[in-house]
Formats: structure tokens, C-alpha cells, sequence
């Protein structure tokens, strides 16, 4: 379960950002990959090599990388997101002219060669996306992804029985199933949820009032399924006031994202585990700054793709640490 949106300023700068719900044990770790880094497919072990240079939050474990957001350098962002019931990949193949990845890795493969949403459509043509076990869920997890570029404009990736899509996202939302052109044709039962307050009606005698502000809002979605949390996400993003600055746009984004936001015991699996927002990521694609905060620490904190020791990398892939930071409670001062 995750929920991932972007965000415009007053002043046309572009945001992005996510929830990353997960019902397994991670460390999740800040990595920067620079311009020339080289890794290898998991489904055929073939080296690729990045273009750009990114920025990205991750899971290492034996000896595999798996990236769940990240920006890089031109702005370009991108996330993936669960997609159960609905993934479904491709098998391998000894003799074939496209490039075969194990799920995991098609994210990475998007950060370091993409700068915009028409070349995700180039690289929806060259790939195959190969059903791989992860060391995490031990499974091919079922993912689709969502990606958006500094100009803002933003697409959805999906690989389904019906063959590998990309969608434009006009609403700048995503969540997990069912598919985006669902999510998107379930917007229209809400046409009568508004910002503004309900007036005042007359059945019959009976004058009836509004008990309070937001009766608008009364029937917006308040679980934490994923067309609840669609929803209510739309809603919130497109009727929230438009962000004046950077700084404004970062508390927004995170105030959105608050809204489903899952606390740990709230949704028990079917593994009798909990499914819980472990952290919540937004980027300042404009500038390459990354801000985030995790459940056990909700004091936000940045990391930069720019910052200039990371020019002295080379062609090596550098871990920052892990995103999860002791709770510091700092006293009032006056």
C-alpha cells in the first residue's frame, strides 16, 4: 500500500512525492548514483549504465538494489507502488532484442536514463518486464509506477495482462489497485463533494442546517483502501491552496500525504502483519532536494543531489545511511 502525488507552485516549480506503505521489515537507505554508474540485471545479468546521475531512497540486501523513489538530475522523478492482482510480467528470454528486467529494477533503470514522460514511453518499447523474486517479499512483487518530469507533466506505468501501458495523469495521484483507468473513472462518483459549505435546505416544514464547516466534504472517503485513499488524496491536492514558495509547497505536500497517512496496527495483512506508512518522501524536483520523515520521526529531514563531495564519486554508487533517525524532542524556547 503506498499513495504518491505531485505538487505545483504559485511560481510553476514541481513537486513529487510519496507514502511508502509496506507490511515487511526495511531499512530503507539513501543512495546517489552518479552519471556512468553500472549495474546489473537481475533477470539476465547484463551491465547497464546510467545516463544521469539520481538520487533515490532503497533497499540493499544480497547483493541486490531495489529503489522505491528517487529524483535525478534533470528534474526527472519517479516511484513505484504495489499493484497486487494486477502486475503481471513477462517470462525470460535467451533471444530477444529487448531489455530484460526483473521489476525491481525498473525504476532504477527510469532514474538513470530518463529526463522526460515521452522517454518513459521510449522505454516502456525497449523493455521486458521479468517476474523476479525479491529478497524482501520473496516474491515478484506485483508493482506499477507512477513518474513525472520537471515540466510537470506526469504518466503512470503499468504492466497488466492487457500488455505494457503508460497513462497520463492528468490528476497527478496514484495509489495501488485496481488499474489507473479505474481509479480515475471512480473520480466521477464524487462530483458532489466540494470545499465549500452546504447551505441550508427546506424539506417539507423542516429547515435542516449544516451541523458544522466541511458539510461539502460529507461522503469523502475516510478508510485507508486504495480508492479511499485516491480519492481523498485527489480531493485534498486539488482544492488545497496553491503553494506560494518552496518552503510552503514541502508543507503542503506533507500535510496531504498526512491525511493517509497509515499508523502501525491500524491494517493487519493476511499475514497478521501490519501495513503502516514507514516513511513519507517528497522532492523539490526543481533543485534535486529530498525531504523526508518516518514513522518512529516526524521531524523532516533533507539530503541534495548536489551537493559538491558527490562530484568527486567516480563511477561508484554512494550509501548515505539509513532514513531513520533517532527522535530528538527539542525543547520550546521563547
Amino acid at each position: 500500500m503506498c499513495t504518491s502525488i505531485t505538487m505545483k507552485t504559485i511560481e510553476n516549480k514541481s513537486f513529487f512525492g510519496r507514502n511508502m506503505d509496506f507490511s515487511h521489515d526495511i531499512d530503507p537507505h539513501f543512495f546517489v548514483a552518479p552519471r556512468q554508474y553500472t549495474w546489473k540485471s537481475a533477470a539476465d545479468m547484463k551491465r547497464i549504465t546510467t545516463k544521469y546521475k539520481f538520487i533515490g531512497i532503497g533497499q540493499q540486501l544480497e547483493g541486490l538494489l531495489a529503489f522505491f523513489d528517487g529524483v535525478n538530475e534533470t528534474g526527472f522523478a519517479a516511484a513505484a507502488l504495489y499493484f497486487s492482482g494486477y502486475a503481471k510480467y513477462d517470462s525470460l528470454y535467451h533471444n530477444t532484442k529487448k531489455i530484460q528486467l526483473a521489476a525491481f529494477d525498473f525504476l532504477k533503470y527510469l532514474l538513470g536514463g530518463c529526463a522526460t514522460v515521452f522517454d518513459v514511453k521510449q522505454a516502456v518499447k525497449e523493455v521486458s518486464l521479468i517476474g523476479i523474486a525479491d529478497p524482501v517479499t520473496k516474491t515478484a512483487a506485483p508493482l506499477h509506477w507512477i513518474a513525472t518530469d520537471k515540466g510537470g507533466r506526469c504518466v503512470v506505468i503499468e504492466k497488466t495482462e492487457k500488455g505494457f501501458a503508460v497513462f497520463q495523469n492528468q490528476i497527478g495521484v496514484l495509489a495501488n489497485a485496481p488499474d489507473f483507468p479505474w481509479h480515475m473513472a471512480n473520480l466521477n462518483n464524487y462530483c458532489n463533494i466540494t470545499s465549500t459549505q452546504r447551505e441550508d435546505v427546506q424539506w417539507g416544514k423542516l429547515k435542516l442546517s449544516p451541523p458544522s464547516q466541511a458539510g461539502g466534504t460529507l461522503g469523502l472517503p475516510g478508510g485507508f483502501a486504495s480508492p479511499e485513499r485516491f480519492v481523498r488524496t485527489a480531493f485534498i491536492k486539488t482544492h488545497a491552496s496553491t503553494p506560494p514558495d518552496d518552503d510552503s509547497a514541502v508543507e503542503l505536500c506533507f500535510q496531504c500525504l498526512k491525511s493517509v497517512s497509515i499508523p502501525k496496527g491500524v491494517v493487519i495483512t493476511g499475514r497478521n502483519t501490519s501495513d503502516y506508512t514507514l516513511y513519507t518522501a517528497f522532492v523539490n524536483q526543481e533543485k534535486g532536494e529530498y525531504f523526508v520523515n518516518t514513522h518512529t520521526n516526524q521531524q523532516i529531514y533533507k539530503a541534495s543531489i548536489n551537493e559538491r563531495k558527490y562530484e568527486q564519486l567516480g563511477q561508484e554508487l554512494l550509501d548515505l545511511g539509513s532514513i531513520f533517525k533517532p527522535v530528538e524532542f527539542l525543547p520550546f524556547c521563547h
